[in-house]
């Protein structure tokens, strides 16, 4: 369980950072993540594009 949750965490933290890039294929718009401005500055929390990224690639390396 503590695997998971680090990975999620850097998943986070990577998602959060590429956040411009991610935005032209829809990632970081779906429901269950958020964007809100504090302290002068945009900030992002991807949580459903997060999970559904890392359910993505947990897939693809079950198949490789």
């Amino acid at each position: 369980m503590m695997k998971w949750l680090l990975v999620t965490l850097l998943a986070l933290v990577l998602f959060s950072g590429l956040m411009p890039m991610l935005r032209r294929f829809g990632i970081g718009r779906l429901p269950g993540d958020f964007n809100f401005r504090a302290f002068g500055r945009g900030w992002s929390i991807p949580f459903t594009s997060t999970v559904l990224l890392s359910l993505l690639a947990a897939l693809i390396a079950r198949l490789i």
